[in-house]
Formats: structure tokens, sequence, C-alpha cells
């Protein structure tokens, strides 16, 4: 019998992992284990390999690449937007990759916000990225209203979660719209998006989910459950580098609205070089897109989907839950949460309630990760006291979760942390 807490059992888990032969085709740095996912996805030789290929053809091809580039620049947005849709249960015509998450959130709230009467607030959540809130404050200020009254924030009951029943009980005549995060940024809690969507159905309110969190990290059915809308990046779990181009989703039922923020590149690609001053949305989710594919950005994603595809999202979603409840297995029973080590884990133990990193909390949590990253873990923190670490399905090994592990324990037991900053670097 192997000791469930011994470094033996990580080694027979990641014999023992289908997934284990793809961290080779990251670039995972010796000497460092890389639990920052979440926030920006480590580069594959995958996606070096398909940057190159898109310079190739820019060097070679010039303009003539938007129609003889492999695959054909023009055409790039609406290709890997049928090639991620599976991911989110969407038909390949509801996904467009364009943008960026934010500008894609403020062209889906143009669009589908219509403020009417005493039916103008939205509901959004206490704990939602702020990032979001600032979209959804500017447009209900452009419909005259006061954010302070017509955006509602749904609170959290302790600080770290937020509760389904009160998100519905919210659903009042007077709201407008609802834009939610499948998953709160610091807790990793997954919210139930079929219930939320179903029950904002049945009271026609459009919703829409920002699935920062959730994209690369586990499988939806936004067309199945009735989603309207829905937007998200491909840096994180997605592994497309900084600040990689967006994606978004629409609902069917809606082609043939008008978008919010009617752009260039959301033309009808037959008559789009007709330069007609009348718009023509392009049919399908395309004609949410506002300006030109940004190819240099867009193309780490051919490279991410390639290693997906081959993965297979079902078997992501598998490891992930394995390893993310490994580490909260291995902070219990090796006493770290006890009143010794002071630690806490604020995410929740269901599967079907997390997403793919956890919080881990500590009153010492800025001290603690700057500890952690000199010790050669790269670890995320978020205020107040919220260490997120994601052992990502790719490329994080059960031995990389069970080694962190030790390295928080020892950082206590040393008092190392003691003589480090006390504030969070200047990107957390």
């Amino acid at each position: 019998m192997i000791d469930i807490l011994s470094r033996a059992h990580a080694e027979a888990l990641d014999r023992e992992d289908p997934l284990a032969s793809f961290r080779d085709r990251f670039y995972v740095q010796p000497g460092t284990i890389y639990m920052d996912g979440n926030s920006l996805g480590l580069l594959s030789k995958d996606t070096e390999r398909r940057v190159h290929h898109a310079l190739e053809d820019w060097k070679t091809l010039g303009i003539d690449g938007w129609l003889r580039a492999d695959p054909a620049w023009f055409y790039l947005g609406e290709q890997l937007g049928a090639r991620l849709a599976p991911m989110f249960g969407a038909d390949p015509d509801e996904v467009i990759v364009t943008g960026t998450i934010t500008v894609n959130l403020h062209q889906l709230i143009a669009t589908f916000y219509e403020p009417v009467g005493n039916r103008r607030k939205i509901i959004a959540t206490a704990l939602d990225f702020p990032s979001d809130i600032y979209a959804m404050q500017a447009h209900v200020t452009r419909h005259g209203g006061d954010p302070e009254v017509d955006l509602v924030k749904v609170p959290s009951r302790d600080g770290r979660l937020i509760e389904e029943d009160d998100i519905i009980a919210a659903m009042t005549d007077e709201v407008a719209l609802i834009v939610l995060p499948s998953v709160l940024y610091r807790s990793g809690q997954l919210l139930d998006m079929e219930r939320i969507t179903r029950a904002a159905n049945e009271r026609g309110i459009p919703i829409g989910w920002d699935c920062a969190h959730s994209a690369g990290a586990m499988s939806h059915k936004f067309s199945e459950w009735g989603v309207d809308f829905g937007v998200w990046c491909n840096y994180k779990y997605l592994n497309t580098g900084p600040g990689g181009v967006g994606a978004l989703y629409v609902n069917r039922k809606h082609f043939g609205k008008q978008p919010g923020l009617p752009g260039w590149w959301g033309y009808n690609k037959e008559r789009q070089f007709d330069m007609l001053h009348e718009f023509e949305a392009a049919p399908g989710a395309g004609g949410w897109q506002i300006s030109t594919v940004p190819i240099l950005s867009t193309a780490p994603l051919l490279g991410s989907l390639d290693i997906f595809e081959e993965a297979g999202i079902e078997r992501v979603r598998e490891k992930s839950l394995a390893a993310t409840e490994y580490l909260m297995q291995l902070l219990e029973g090796g006493g770290l949460t006890g009143p010794e080590y002071g630690y806490g884990i604020g995410t929740p133990r269901d599967p079907a309630r997390r997403s793919g990193h956890v919080a881990v909390e500590h009153a010492e949590g800025p001290r603690i990760a700057r500890a952690l990253k000199a010790r050669g873990v790269v670890p995320d923190f978020r205020p107040p006291n919220v260490i997120r670490l994601a052992p990502i399905a790719l490329y994080v090994s059960y031995v990389d979760v069970w080694d962190t592990v030790q390295h928080l324990k020892e950082i206590i037991e040393t008092g190392e942390y003691l003589a480090l900053a006390e504030s969070r670097e200047v990107v957390a």
C-alpha cells in the first residue's frame, strides 16, 4: 500500500496519467513549477510552430496572405470559431474568434442591454472581475442610468462564493440583462450555468457569460442551455500568449440582430470590399466582429487547438478535477489547514462547483507568494489573501503538485516569508 500523502503516490499518479506526454510539448522551464496557467498559459511547441508559419506567410506572401496563406487570414476568425465551437456546445457559426475579452463584452452588452421603462437593471455579482463591472457601469451610464441603482451586484454570503439562489432571487421584473462569470476568479467557484440560464430564460431576461476561467478547462453546452451570448479570453487555459485574441458566442436565435458596435470586420464577407456605407452584418456570430483579425496574436490558437483536439476537453477536465482534488487532499491531510500552518481552502470541494484552480488562503498571502516564487514555484496572488494555484492538466504533473505543497509547508516552518515585503508585486 502506498501512502497517498507520499511522493511515491504522486509518482504513481503520473505514471498512470493519460495526458502526461503532452507536458513535453510545452516549454516548462527547468527547475520551475508553473502553477499560474489560470492567468497566463505556457507556450507550446505547437503554438510556436504555428506562429513561425504565420510569419513565413507574411514574409513570402505579403498582402496576398489574406487569401493565399494557410489558413487564409481573411477567414481565420470564422475557421477558428468553428474549431472552438464544440468546446462550448455551439454550432460552428455561433462562435467567432475576434478582439479581446473586454472589447467583446462591450460589444455584446451594447447589443443586448436594451433598457425600457422600469426594466433597466443589470445583474452582476459582488465578486466579479473588475473589468466586467467597468463595462457594465459604462453602459448603464450611457443609457442615462445610475450604476449605484441599476447595476445589481449580488452579494456573497461569505466573501468567497455566490449562491445561485441569490442570483435567481435578484431576477425581478426590473432586470434588463444578466452578465455573470462562469467561474469566480478568486475562489475558483464554478457557477451552475445551466440552472441560472434556465431561470433567466423563464423570465425573459437575456443572459451572457464571461468564461475567462472556464474556457479550456471544461466543456460547456451554451446552445442546449439557452445562453444568449458569451465571451472569453484564450490566453489562460488555452495557452495563446499574453494579450492573445479573444472569442465570443452568440446564440443563433439572435442572428439578424444588429450588433451594438458595428465594425469593418463584421461586414458580410462576400460584400465587404464593396466599401458601402450601409452596414450589412455577416451571417452568424461573425457579424459581431469589429476590427481586422490580428493575425500574429491569433495564430497561437491554431497550435493550441491542435493540442486540445488531440487531448480531448473531457480528459482535460477529468485530470484538472483530479489534480485540484489531490492538491486539497495534501493540504488537509498534511495538516497545513490546521492552526500550526494557518492555510485555508477557499475553493468548493464539490467537483461540480469548481474550475481549474485552488484558492489557498493565508493571512500572509503576499509574502508566501513571494517565497514560493523564490523557490521556483510560480503562483498567482489575488488580494487580500488568496494564493491561486492551478495544476494545469496538460503540463503540470502530480509530482509538481506534491512538491508545491511541501514548499508551502517549509515556508511556514522556516519563517523565511517573514523577511519578504508584505505588499504584492505590481503584477500580482
